[in-house]
C-alpha cells in the first residue's frame, strides 16, 4: 500500500522536529480506524506509532520525548 508517508518503506518524515499522520481502516467494512503517526525529533531520531486516535498518539510521542530527556 502506497503513503504519503513512505517512500519504498521508508518514512518521508525527513525534517527534524515535524510531525506526520494519516488515517487508516481496517477489519470488516472499515469499521476500525487508526492513525499512522511519525515525529522526526531534532536529534534526528524517527518516532512512529499505530493508535485509534491522534491525540493517544501525540501522548505515546510525548512519553517517548520525556524518556529521552531523563536518559
Amino acid at each position: 500500500m502506497a503513503t504519503r508517508m513512505t517512500a519504498n518503506g521508508v518514512s518521508t518524515t525527513t525534517t527534524p522536529g515535524t510531525e506526520q499522520y494519516e488515517v487508516f481502516y481496517i477489519g470488516y467494512r472499515h469499521r476500525s480506524k487508526r492513525y499512522q503517526y511519525d515525529y522526526r525529533h531534532t536529534d534526528g531520531e524517527l518516532f512512529s506509532y499505530v493508535a485509534p486516535t491522534l491525540t493517544e498518539c501525540r501522548r505515546k510521542r510525548d512519553e517517548w520525548l520525556n524518556s529521552k530527556v531523563n536518559n
